[in-house]
């Protein structure tokens, strides 16, 4: 199986052991089935950076060991003309952020793939676009 995660799912892989930081069970079960092989993860190009600016927001003494945690997953990425345009028709049919719809795109593009996010308000906008599914929800 093929998903992508947002940046919303990936920071909670770094975020796991903060009482606040909800569904890291799941993003933690995610990253598990990555490692194992039983679950691939397909990202769009910007995937690391955003992760990395959440980082250097969110745990700014230990971003720099995230990050190389983070980079030595070596996802593969999905980096076409056709996500863009997918990314900004959806950025603009929702006024959301691109970034953002960019996740979406990558999925909407590979067939048979899903995204997972813990970002409920882009989900709410775009879940009738399909190939979306919430991380509170998603079951491996």
């Amino acid at each position: 199986m093929i998903v992508v995660v947002d940046a919303s799912v990936a920071v909670k892989w770094f975020l796991h052991t903060q009482p606040d930081e909800d569904h890291t069970e799941q993003a933690l079960k995610i990253l598990e089935q990555s490692a194992l092989g039983t679950l691939q993860l397909l990202q769009p190009p910007h995937f690391i950076a955003e992760v990395a600016a959440v980082l250097a927001r969110l745990k700014p003494d230990a971003a720099n060991d995230d990050l190389l945690d983070l980079m030595a997953m070596e996802h593969p990425v999905l980096d076409n003309p056709a996500s863009y345009a997918t990314a900004l028709t959806l950025a603009k049919r929702h006024q959301h952020h691109l970034f953002d719809t960019l996740y979406h795109a990558v999925a909407l593009q590979t067939p048979g793939v899903t995204l997972i996010t813990a970002d409920q308000r882009y989900y709410d906008k775009a879940k009738a676009e399909g190939q979306i599914t919430l991380l509170s929800d998603w079951v491996a």
